[in-house]
């Protein structure tokens, strides 16, 4: 960073390039493998703002190694990392389509927040779930958005950190430059998630064919950058080369 460079400008800079970040082919082909399994708009941004805080959670655990510790992130623990991001979204993309191949169908359940709030909550279902079922939200419709957001953080750590510290000489300025970045992230994935959640909100159970269709392109699509991703490691990494 120049000298004269004001921290003001450098962490906006930040925050555009974590809304940047958020675009990722492999970001959104894991986001759009759970925004499918949810119905609404709302519930699909939610995801977003969840897989945003985990991935910023992770990020300033590994600032506070880098930047406070003065520890390194060594090639090859990145290239384990990234690999890691490559076998996750494949087993995102076989499990949805383990999903929907055992029948998982769509519900739409009533709930009642008090005595005068009412909505219809609308989700998917595995078919040896009875549909009648009393239904809750639970804590691990969140656990699995920020767990995807932890491990697409750490992955991305290294290069990170390294771009941090090169530029930006200051700590104070450098853990608040991590810290923007995550917020732009999470705002660019809620309005990421929330655009992959349009379909299937309008899908529903009204176009069953079309919402299975767009779930199989997605489970298919994360596979497809799974084995890509993986491949392009193996050979930086000269397994494959």
């Amino acid at each position: 960073m120049d000298p004269t460079t004001s921290p003001l400008a450098v962490l906006g800079l930040g925050f555009v390039l974590g809304l940047r970040h958020a675009l990722d082919v492999d970001h959104l082909a894991a986001v759009s493998t759970i925004v499918s399994q949810r119905r609404g708009l709302w519930r699909s941004s939610l995801v977003g703002a969840v897989w945003g805080l985990g991935h910023t959670a992770s990020l300033l655990a590994a600032g506070v190694a880098v930047i406070a510790l003065h520890a390194e992130i060594p090639r090859r623990l990145s290239q384990a990392l990234e690999l890691g991001v490559a076998l996750m979204l494949i087993g995102l993309g076989l499990n949805l389509l383990r999903t929907i191949r055992r029948g998982a169908t769509l519900h739409v359940h009533a709930h009642e927040h008090g005595r005068h709030h009412h909505h219809l909550h609308a989700h998917v279902h595995p078919a040896d779930r009875v549909a009648a079922e009393p239904h809750h939200h639970p804590v691990v419709g969140t656990r699995r958005p920020f767990l995807v957001g932890l491990v697409h953080g750490l992955a991305g750590s290294g290069a990170l950190m390294l771009a941090v510290l090169a530029t930006i000489p200051s700590p104070t300025v450098a853990f608040a430059y991590i810290a923007i970045f995550g917020i732009g992230s999470i705002g660019g994935m809620m309005m990421m998630s929330t655009l992959l959640g349009l379909p299937f909100a309008l899908a529903g159970e009204r176009f069953r064919t079309v919402d299975l269709a767009l779930r199989t392109a997605a489970a298919i699509g994360s596979i497809a950058v799974g084995l890509l991703l993986a491949w392009e490691i193996g050979t930086d990494a000269g397994f494959l080369a």
